[in-house]
């Protein structure tokens, strides 16, 4: 079987040079593998061609045959790198905590153990008869959620 490892140690090693970042490798017990990358400016299907193939040549199909996948991490997709809340900051997003929360807002900060959202809430200020808009900014560890994704819209 053809180890995770050494699919990760490929991509590395041809996207250290780039702009280009991995997002997840995943290899099944029948040889499938798929590799997710991703980039600050999008992904360009050459380029997934040309991963595809430095794989392709690093690997024996005469030892063990296996099916390859290069693609982009999906823009839906929750987030499962650091570099991908990066990418988004200042983008809407929609934050699943491990206690069952959702909560939505813009990425506003990213740090390496936590993120923050900003949040729009209704609130009756004390002595006023109308509901106001406030910001809020909440503080997410990222061991405290389940997923992050972004939030595409049409406009």
């Amino acid at each position: 079987m053809i180890s995770k490892e050494e699919v990760t140690r490929l991509v590395e090693e041809y996207l250290q040079p780039t702009d280009y970042y991995l997002v997840e490798v995943a290899v099944s017990a029948d040889n499938r593998i798929v590799v997710e990358i991703d980039a600050f400016d999008g992904v360009a299907i050459d380029f997934c061609a040309a991963l595809s193939q430095y794989i392709e040549s690093k690997l024996d199909r005469e030892k063990e045959d296996y099916e390859l996948e290069v693609g982009s991490a999906g823009l839906t997709s929750p987030f499962k790198v650091l570099k991908q809340y990066e990418k988004n900051l200042g983008n809407e997003v929609e934050v699943l905590t491990a206690d069952g929360r959702k909560v939505k807002g813009i990425l506003t900060g990213v740090e390496s153990d936590h993120f923050v959202v900003e949040v729009e809430k209704q609130v009756k200020p004390e002595g006023c008869k109308r509901k106001m808009t406030v910001k809020e900014s909440v503080t997410f560890a990222y061991t405290d959620i389940k997923t992050t994704k972004y939030i595409f819209r049409f406009k």
